[in-house]
């Protein structure tokens, strides 16, 4: 068993398909317990970037550290055992809601999935269907709207309690009416974390201990908000837009 899970990069590349490069060259250094944001263009790369730390692909270059040791050194069980993803296109199996939500604990008991079930705001959802938790999801999910899915994906990451938990845009289809008590299910997922957010609405993790701005595949800056806003043209740009049109959503 790891005794460190700081996570590290080195000169990390990764093309799919032997096509151009989607990571090119990334370092970086992600303390264990600490708050991280990838922020940047769209299509910049920063989903892929946190797949290869989620283990969904190998490098085509560079290495990935866990506690200091290779990806490569470490049994993939381990590493799934140790990270907890949640994205925005989460991928439910057709199988029951109950069933889905266990496969981040294998062995739960129905108690225990009724549980974390309430605490990411599923509960009232699930039992307004007619056969509950024993509702077969369909292929894909698609017998749910996309922030249900969302929500039973917040559900089974809460139940696995990984020490690593990767937010790939997690509440992109959450409507307003529930985002609040999704946003304190997620708080509580959080708790004693190692987190990595990849957001879009750049107020939600200005608190961050470092932010990456990841711009065509590249690191381009990395540090704290404030000194990014000073520093970096590009995240003030956007930090700009962002306030811009969070005023004018505020005033509409």
């Amino acid at each position: 068993m790891l005794k460190n899970l700081d996570i590290e990069l080195n000169d990390l590349r990764f093309s799919y398909n032997n096509e151009d490069e989607v990571i090119k060259g990334i370092s970086m250094y992600l303390k264990k317990g600490s708050f991280s944001a990838f922020v940047g263009p769209s299509g910049g790369g920063k989903s892929t970037l946190s797949k290869l730390i989620g283990a969904y692909y190998d490098p085509s270059q560079g290495e990935i550290k866990l506690g200091n040791v290779e990806y490569k050194n470490i049994p993939l069980k381990q590493i799934y055992n140790s990270i907890a993803y949640v994205s925005q296109d989460n991928f439910l199996f057709d199988e029951s809601i109950r069933e889905n939500i266990r496969m981040g604990k294998l062995g739960a008991s129905d108690e225990e999935v009724e549980k974390v079930a309430r605490e990411s705001g599923c509960h009232e959802f699930i039992i307004n269907l007619e056969k509950g938790y024993d509702t077969k999801v369909g292929s894909g999910g698609g017998h749910l709207s996309g922030g249900e899915r969302q929500r039973i994906a917040i559900a089974r990451a809460m139940l696995k309690n990984a020490p690593i938990v990767i937010l790939d845009e997690a509440t992109a289809y959450i409507d307003p009416e529930n985002e609040r008590l999704v946003q304190k299910a997620i708080s509580k997922l959080l708790d004693g974390k190692t987190v990595i957010v990849i957001a879009h609405r750049l107020s939600t993790i200005k608190d961050s201990d470092q932010i990456f701005v990841i711009k065509d595949g590249k690191l381009d800056r990395q540090g704290r908000h404030e000194e990014l806003l000073e520093k970096s043209g590009l995240y003030k740009d956007m930090w700009l837009a962002h306030i811009g049109a969070k005023e004018v959503i505020e005033y509409d």
